[in-house]
């Protein structure tokens, strides 16, 4: 297995990672910048009111992008897997 190679993985593992945590974090993002936008309007500044419906968000994202993101994420251990030998030796 030469450099270019486990290059070529590397990169095919975290373009992974970032395609599966991407909906996440920006569901994160602009539920947090909502909510940052009405605590600069109304003038509150309770701080734990940012991260509960930041928490909200990300557990109804992973119900929803959940059987997506497994989905991606077993395809990809599965190309792994199944290329172990020539990774190996």
């Amino acid at each position: 297995m030469n450099a270019e190679s486990v290059i070529a993985l590397a990169e095919r593992g975290v373009y992974t990672t970032l395609v599966i945590c991407g909906p996440l974090l920006l569901l994160a993002l602009v539920v947090g910048l909502v909510v940052s936008i009405f605590q600069a309007t109304t003038q509150i500044q309770e701080q734990t009111l940012a991260f509960i419906p930041k928490i909200v968000a990300v557990l109804i994202g992973v119900v929803f992008f959940g059987p997506w993101m497994l989905t991606k994420l077993v395809t990809y251990a599965s190309e792994i897997f199944s290329n172990l030998n020539r990774f190996v030796g």
